[in-house]
C-alpha cells in the first residue's frame, strides 16, 4: 500500500525533512502528492488533488493548521490528518479537532511510520477488523511537554475543580477536560458511578457499603488496581449494581 500525503509548514527545511522521511517509510510506504506552506494553500491543492493523508505544522504565518483542521472536518471525504509541530500545548486541541495522530519535532522516522501504519487502517478498516483497533489516547499536558495515556490503562476520572484527575494503577495525571464529554466519546469503556466522577468498566470489582465523610452512609466501588475505594451516588446505585452483578 501506498498513501499520498500532502506535506504542510510554512518552513521549506521541515517540508524537506519530512519528504525525505517519507521516502524512507516501507509498510506502508508514502507518495508525496505536493506540499503547502499554509493553510490556503492546502485546501487549495485538496480541491484538485486527492490525497489519503495531511501532514500540518500547527504554528504557521497566517491561516494555521488548527483552521486546515477545522476545515476539513466539514469535507465530506476528508483525508486523515496527523500534525507536526514542535509545540506540544495545543495537543489536547489538535485531537478534540479529530487529528488522527500527533508527531513533535524532530520527527523520528519509527514514529512517522506508526502514524502512517493508523492512516492505513482508517483507510481500510475492514482489512483491519482482525487486527488491533487504534488506541484511544488522552493527551495530558504536563511540565511543558504532551503525554499519551492510553485509556485501556486509565481505571477512572474524577472532577476536582477545574481539572480532572486521571488514574492509572501506577500514577496520577491532572486532565483539563469536560467528565460529560469524555462519557459521552467513551461510554463502552467508563461508567458513571457519580456527578464527579467515572469509573472504567473492566476495572471494577466489587459493589460494597461505605461512609463517605462528605456524603454519608451509603455504597462504594472497589476497583482493581487502587486501593481506594469511591463512592456511588444513589442515582447511579442501580447501573453500577447491575454492571458488578454481570461480571
Amino acid at each position: 500500500m501506498t498513501i499520498r500525503v500532502l506535506v504542510v509548514d510554512d518552513e521549506s527545511l521541515a517540508r524537506g525533512r519530512l519528504k525525505t522521511l517519507l521516502g524512507d517509510c516501507r509498510q506502508p510506504g508514502a507518495q508525496v502528492a505536493g506540499e503547502a506552506a499554509n493553510a490556503v494553500q492546502a485546501i487549495d491543492f485538496l480541491q484538485h488533488h486527492e490525497v489519503d493523508a495531511v501532514l500540518a505544522d500547527i504554528h504557521m504565518p497566517g491561516a494555521d493548521g488548527l483552521m486546515l483542521a477545522q476545515v476539513l472536518r466539514q469535507m465530506p471525504q476528508a483525508p486523515a490528518l496527523v500534525f507536526v509541530t514542535a509545540h506540544a500545548e495545543h495537543a489536547v486541541q489538535a485531537f478534540e479537532l479529530e487529528a488522527l495522530d500527533y508527531l513533535t519535532k524532530p520527527v523520528r522516522l519509527e514514529r512517522l511510520q506508526a502514524a502512517l501504519q493508523k492512516v492505513a487502517r482508517a483507510m481500510h478498516p475492514a482489512q483491519e477488523a482482525g487486527s488491533d483497533e487504534v488506541e484511544d489516547v488522552l493527551v495530558i499536558q504536563e511540565r511543558g511537554r504532551a503525554e499519551r495515556v492510553p485509556l485501556a490503562q486509565v481505571l477512572y476520572l474524577k472532577a476536582e475543580l477545574k481539572y480532572l484527575t486521571v488514574r492509572t494503577a501506577s500514577r496520577s495525571y491532572l486532565l483539563e477536560a469536560s467528565l460529560s464529554e469524555l462519557e459521552n466519546r467513551h461510554s463502552n469503556r467508563f461508567i458513571r458511578i457519580h456527578r464527579n466522577a467515572l469509573v472504567a468498566r473492566r476495572a471494577v470489582r466489587a459493589l460494597e457499603k461505605h461512609l463517605d465523610p462528605e456524603e454519608g452512609e451509603g455504597w462504594a466501588v472497589r476497583l482493581d488496581g487502587v486501593e481506594e475505594v469511591l463512592f456511588v451516588s444513589r442515582r447511579q446505585l442501580s447501573a453500577v449494581r447491575a454492571l458488578v452483578s454481570a461480571v
